[in-house]
């Protein structure tokens, strides 16, 4: 692919769009009988026990709302097949993210299942492409690093563990917290837009508050001006 035709800006995604999309490109390769997806069986997708951390349980109403997101970034679209009363939803993952089909099978493991490993990405991602082995899935991964801009990275290992794990660039980093029992886990990493939220509020706040000051400078003045006219009176 030409560097003219890649996206100059990588797509950022909240966690319950990586979750709606990694879904669609899972279903795609492992049922693709089953593809495009209904509603409902996104939902069960999204919110399926196996291959999936941190669990969901998203309701209609909120998936429905996500796959508008995501058709707005123009990664989802709806499908409305004949004779066929329900609407159903395919990702578009293949075309604006520009992914061959083993790129695919690793970036829906990430958006699914959150940082892992070489090996376990190997194991995991088989299903969805036939791999040959972890130097190939390396090499894939690696592949994915260097494009511009990147569609994964990788961080340092866990504490006691020895090998770096890769996640995917299309959502914020994600965080590593420690559990009461000593382990650790990685969870989603924060949503910009309740910093933004947050910013919005306090700039806001002071803005209000410059009015109320401008309004109480205003009306000294007018009570000046007209202790000032009664001298004339």
């Amino acid at each position: 692919m030409e560097d003219a035709d890649k996206p100059e800006n990588l797509v950022e995604l909240t966690f319950e769009e990586t979750r709606v999309l990694g879904s669609l490109i899972e279903k795609e390769l492992t049922t693709p009988e089953y593809y495009p997806m209904s509603l409902n069986g996104l939902v069960n997708a999204c919110n399926q026990k196996n291959n999936r951390l941190p669990k969901t349980n998203l309701d209609e109403d909120e998936v429905n709302q996500v796959i508008e997101e995501l058709r707005i970034k123009r990664l989802v679209h709806r499908v409305d097949l004949v004779g066929s009363r329900v609407p159903k939803f395919q990702h578009n993952a293949e075309k604006e993210l520009d992914l061959i089909k083993a790129e695919r099978a690793l970036l829906a493991e990430l958006l699914n299942r959150g940082p892992q490993t070489t090996g376990e990405l190997n194991n995991r991602a088989s299903r969805m492409f036939a791999f040959d082995g972890i130097a190939d899935v390396e090499e894939t991964l690696q592949e994915l690093m260097d494009r511009e801009p990147a569609l994964v990275g990788n961080m340092d290992p866990a504490p006691g563990q020895k090998e770096k794990r890769w996640f995917h660039r299309l959502a914020p980093p994600p965080v590593l917290e420690e559990m009461s029992d000593g382990g650790s886990v990685y969870i989603p990493g924060p949503d910009k837009r309740i910093d933004q939220i947050e910013e919005m509020t306090k700039e806001f706040t002071e803005l209000k508050d410059e009015v109320e000051t401008l309004r109480y400078q205003l009306r000294e003045i007018s009570d000046e001006f007209k202790n000032f006219r009664k001298q004339f009176e």
